[in-house]
């Protein structure tokens, strides 16, 4: 289990409060549950790759900052050799700690699924601000704080952005690069959705990143 840590507090107003903490609560818990059996029977394969393919844990666990400044644990398939996530926080163009399955769960975002589980439980949404490392999320600014007033999601605009984030960061110093390059965009686009939350935005968003993944999948072939 992972220390609570303090986050900074945003007490502002939201649009659609009532959309945002409650219509959109049961919505996401009625979708998850609805793929929940077809999500099953696709990761149940997965994990055996994942076993197989490279020694450590099938999911992998880790801190983020969530929904009203509380931390949870999101989960996903492991993508890369154990200990990764000691050895650099950002993953670089060509990274050698992605597993060969990790290069083509993260192409096709399989790696997500387990988040189901994260949906199912509370802690985010399908589409929402997507969670970030406590170190960067315990230095947002006042103006940033009301991105932990919303649930994390599984995608958001910044994900469809940033969809080849690996090539932005390269090879050379990608944590430096993801922390001048896409980091301030990603935060700007975090607070903008953060601000403008509604159906209509979650919808739209929904089908551009099944858009983007598909692109991405076509450009690689």
């Amino acid at each position: 289990m992972h220390k609570e840590q303090e986050l900074p507090r945003w007490d502002g107003p939201l649009s659609h409060p009532f959309y945002s903490h409650v219509v959109k609560r049961i919505l996401d818990f009625l979708l998850a549950l609805i793929l929940l059996i077809p999500g099953v029977v696709i990761m149940l394969p997965l994990a055996l790759w994942v076993r197989l393919d490279s020694p450590g844990p099938v999911i992998y666990r880790a801190p983020r900052g969530g929904y009203h400044n509380r931390t949870f644990t999101i989960y996903k398939f492991r993508s890369m050799v154990v200990g990764s996530d000691q050895t650099g926080s950002c993953t670089a163009k060509d990274d050698e700690r992605v597993t060969r399955s990790g290069r083509i769960m993260r192409r096709l975002k399989m790696d997500e699924l387990p988040q189901l589980f994260n949906i199912l439980k509370g802690d985010m949404s399908f589409v929402g601000p997507r969670p970030e490392l406590l170190k960067y999320t315990t230095r947002y600014t006042k103006e940033e704080e009301c991105i932990l007033w919303v649930r994390p999601g599984v995608t958001d605009r910044s994900s469809i952005v940033f969809i080849a984030q690996d090539e932005i960061v390269g090879t050379e110093n990608p944590v430096e690069n993801y922390e001048k390059l896409v980091l301030p965009e990603k935060n700007r686009l975090r607070v903008e959705y953060a601000r403008n939350q509604s159906f209509a935005l979650d919808v739209r968003l929904f089908l551009e990143t099944i858009l983007g993944v598909g692109r991405k999948m076509g450009h690689r072939v």
